[in-house]
């Protein structure tokens, strides 16, 4: 599935979790925290006509990959399988401080069929009876934060370029 350096085969511009994480540990560690906060999250996908559609979703970071199970013919498992480009924020939770900050992953979802992959994630993760499992390759993970209430922190990652921080006061 990877090539070298967790860079996808044939792929000059995306990477797997596993690869953004040994590229930016820390950074990566706090986009996993902040998911981690909640169960719920949320999934846009294209529609047929190019209009975007928000769904709930459950992300699961496992085994160096993010991980996307759906409902069995799910809209969005439907809408990904025609166009895999996506783009998962986590849930905000309650009230506005945004504890860690608000995150958000883009990339590309491929749906995993019948096998042994899929069949290793269905022992682990016990998902309900039939789904739709995608694995995800980055294009770019955002966190947005305040930082000492003065200054608002942009941090972007992309695959092939360092960590970038921008502060706004």
């Amino acid at each position: 599935m990877s090539g070298i350096g967790g860079r996808l085969a044939g792929m000059t511009d995306t990477f797997t979790w596993a690869a953004f994480a040994a590229a930016e540990s820390a950074f990566a560690r706090a986009v996993e925290a902040r998911f981690a906060a909640f169960r719920h999250h949320v999934l846009a996908t294209l529609r047929r006509d190019g209009s975007p559609r928000t769904s709930g979703l459950e992300a699961d970071f496992r085994g160096g990959e993010l991980w996307l199970g759906m409902m069995h013919h799910s809209l969005k498992a439907l809408d990904l399988r025609r166009d895999p480009r996506f783009a998962l924020q986590a849930n905000p939770g309650e009230g506005t401080d945004l504890a860690g900050g608000d995150v958000r992953i883009s990339g590309r979802a491929y749906e995993v069929g019948e096998g042994a992959v899929k069949a290793r994630y269905v022992a682990e993760a016990e998902p309900p009876q039939p789904f739709h499992l995608f694995r995800t390759e980055l294009t770019e993970v955002v966190r947005t934060r305040v930082e000492d209430d003065t200054y608002l922190v942009v941090e972007i990652w992309k695959p092939g370029e360092p960590l970038r921080t921008i502060k706004r006061r």
